[in-house]
């Protein structure tokens, strides 16, 4: 009988102790609690890929609701254009790639609270691509005109991974690298294939976390 009654008080203390632990700690925990702390930021990221066998720079934005710490949710788009050196006047030559997407952004956040933690975003969307001639691309001051000669849209998934370090409790910085797969594209003598890829960039997140 004192042996029941000991392990009763003992089983008692550890879970007022587990119970006050989770009390301090609702807002971390929890999704839904009483006492959730929820946030918001606002980012840009400028990233390298490879579209069309081509360098290309990514950059664009997102903005999203954070949820007791742990969940983001969002809206993100970019915008991409390959081939940077190319310069041609002529469609014999080598065309560049241009277009953007955008879409719903879902971010899980593992231990973000911590100095340096872990994010998965996905973006869910569609955007557009063109293929352009650009008359002297490298000559930014030059009033030539863009020639758009074909025309596709698609449907754009791309999950990623961040490191994320908190710079400031306003400010993250994250080293990223996503996968960009589009459904199939049709362009004059371009790939299906073409805008499937990698991303390597940096993403910089302002706001309250």
């Amino acid at each position: 009988m004192k042996k029941l009654f000991l392990l009763i008080v003992m089983f008692a203390s550890v879970a007022q102790v587990f119970a006050q632990d989770d009390y301090q700690n609702d807002e971390i925990k929890t999704l839904f609690s009483r006492n959730k702390s929820n946030g918001g930021y606002g980012a840009f990221t400028v990233s390298y890929s490879n579209i069309g066998g081509h360098d290309a720079l990514v950059t664009g934005g997102r903005g999203a609701f954070i949820f007791a710490h742990s969940l983001a949710l969002g809206l993100g788009g970019y915008g991409f254009v390959n081939n940077l050196n190319y310069d041609s006047y002529h469609i014999d030559g080598e065309l560049s790639l241009a277009g953007g997407y955008g879409g719903l952004l879902i971010e899980p956040i593992v231990a973000g609270k911590s100095p340096v933690h872990l994010s998965f975003p996905i973006l869910i969307g569609g955007g557009g691509v063109s293929l352009v001639d650009m008359y002297n691309w490298d000559n930014w001051g030059n009033p030539y005109p863009t020639y758009e000669y074909d025309y596709d849209s698609f449907f754009v998934i791309e999950p990623g991974v961040e490191l994320e370090m908190n710079i400031a409790r306003f400010f993250r910085l994250a080293a990223a690298v996503s996968y960009r797969h589009t459904s199939e594209i049709q362009l004059y003598q371009t790939s299906s294939d073409a805008l499937r890829g990698f991303n390597y960039g940096l993403t910089f997140k302002f706001g309250k976390f």
